[in-house]
């Protein structure tokens, strides 16, 4: 038995933050704003895992409202998420995202992304595919004013092995 689950996040680029992306810091002028860290990779494959295990979504489960993840390490919530997985008796199968943003240049960054998700996800890191891209400077991502994320995610049950 095998589900998948789809994930997206966005959030605004602004001063006065650090721009966290899969765990990654990445040397910036701007940082995402939000609650926590506001790493929309990590979020948008949080997502994406919640919504395999069908148990809704990321805001119901880390709202922006509680206190507990003012300022929290994305990867720590995930690391909740890899218990729920794990819980229901699943696995990661593999895992696919990409993150939208006209700067920085992330090429760089990607292996070091796909080595910490993977690890926090309990998973190689050929499991693991971390892809950037730009919108040819169209939309907000390509104005500069935000970054966003797609991931989609299948997990498989342990005992099919």
């Amino acid at each position: 038995m095998f589900r998948i689950g789809f994930g997206y996040d966005a959030h605004r680029l602004v001063e006065g933050r650090l721009l966290i992306l899969g765990g990654v810091e990445i040397p910036h002028h701007l940082g995402l704003e939000g609650h926590s860290d506001a790493d929309v990779l990590a979020h948008a494959i949080m997502d994406a895992v919640i919504g395999a295990l069908g148990m809704g979504d990321i805001g119901q489960h880390f709202p922006d409202t509680d206190p507990a993840y003012k300022g929290a390490a994305s990867l720590s919530m995930l690391k909740t998420v890899v218990r729920w997985v794990k819980r229901d008796g699943y696995r990661l199968n593999n895992l696919d995202a990409t993150i939208v943003a006209e700067n920085p240049k992330m090429a760089s960054y990607l292996p070091s992304m796909r080595d910490r998700i993977a690890q926090t996800l309990e998973a190689t890191a050929s499991q693991v595919n971390i892809k950037a891209t730009t919108t040819e400077r169209m939309g907000f991502c390509g104005r500069g004013e935000g970054i966003e994320a797609f991931a989609v995610v299948s997990l498989i049950a342990t005992d099919t092995d």
